[in-house]
């Protein structure tokens, strides 16, 4: 446990930082550790945290990806024009948005790969067109969404069995121990899990740390260079869609926000870094950029409870942000040959 621990220590930090912030916040609130509570503040965080998961696969690599906003913000104007109607068609507007969003990251992949171009400056230019589209689609913010499926996705496992039919006059015995469970921590682990955990012990997938590391290795390694860097832009495109869709569900409409996906983009990368993963490369996960996407959130949270002025909370945001990513660069202090601080 001891080596495990100091092999991670900047995922065991996030982890500790999360838990202290979540706990000392629940104390604080007058209705803390209850499941309306819990339900309210996984449904600000599932967002976000899929579109830090889909950040985090290409700064593994030692790149960034601006697109991830623009992206979500696409395939929730998507799934407001699609997500309704028959359960046919409501799954076949969910399929439809995810895919598009999978497609996007995959056209990622193929601009960095085949036209060698920086994946900052990639996606820099196919945000804008992920944005474009999202603006022919939903030129003001709008659309519909199953209510049932909003009702269903945003609150506690019983509400979801209950909406379908699953629970027999409301006293089911199997839904007892886990009835109070959010229904969005569910999604958000269950996919993130089911999708990242396998490919990261797939040779893909340590290609994708291996690239991160040192490319010029790997490269003479023997390594699939090229399908690791269209699977990571891929599976980005993926996780993005994931929060589009889940916050169209979420708030039954669309709104191509320009503004909107600029922050989520940001906020995408400090998440990631809170979470321990480099942004030079090669370390971290996506479980860490969850933990920090719950921090970000957290962060908010503070605010409303302690009733902070709007005007002071971007000043105090960015302060907290700063002092914790801070504490990653303090080993440079203690470096005594420079060559260290490219290993």
């Amino acid at each position: 446990m001891r080596r495990a621990l100091l092999a991670n220590k900047a995922f065991a930090g996030a982890v500790l930082m999360f838990a202290v912030l979540f706990l000392v916040y629940q104390s604080m609130h007058p209705r803390g550790f209850s499941s309306a509570v819990f339900v309210q503040n996984a449904n600000e965080t599932v967002a976000i945290a899929f579109v830090a998961m889909a950040q985090t696969l290409p700064v593994l690599m030692g790149g960034l990806d601006l697109s991830v906003g623009a992206v979500m913000t696409l395939a929730n104007c998507i799934a407001s024009e699609m997500v309704n109607g028959t359960p046919l068609e409501i799954l076949l507007g969910c399929v439809v948005t995810l895919l598009a969003g999978t497609l996007f990251g995959l056209m990622n992949g193929l601009v960095v790969v085949l036209g060698r171009i920086q994946p900052i400056i990639a996606t820099l230019a196919t945000g804008a067109i992920a944005i474009g589209l999202a603006l022919t689609i939903r030129p003001s913010p709008g659309g519909e969404v199953d209510g049932d499926l909003n009702w269903a996705l945003t609150n506690t496992v019983f509400d979801l069995a209950e909406t379908y039919g699953l629970a027999e006059d409301g006293n089911a015995a199997w839904l007892a121990p886990f009835a109070d469970i959010p229904v969005p921590l569910i999604l958000l682990l269950g996919i993130g899990l089911a999708v990242w955990l396998p490919i990261k012990r797939t040779v893909t997938g340590r290609t994708i740390y291996a690239i991160g590391s040192a490319e010029g290795a790997a490269f003479m390694s023997g390594l699939p260079i090229a399908r690791a860097k269209i699977a990571a832009f891929t599976m980005a495109g993926f996780f993005a869609a994931c929060g589009g869709l889940y916050l169209a569900i979420q708030t039954s409409s669309g709104n191509a926000d320009v503004t909107q996906a600029g922050a989520y983009t940001l906020n995408s990368i400090a998440a990631v870094v809170l979470g321990g993963t480099s942004l030079m490369g090669g370390i971290g996960g996506v479980v860490g950029s969850m933990i920090g996407a719950g921090i970000l959130r957290v962060f908010s949270f503070y605010f409303r409870i302690l009733s902070i002025d709007p005007l002071l909370q971007p000043l105090i945001e960015g302060i907290v942000l700063l002092a914790a990513v801070s504490l990653g660069a303090i080993k440079t202090l203690r470096v005594k040959n420079t060559l260290e601080l490219f290993r």
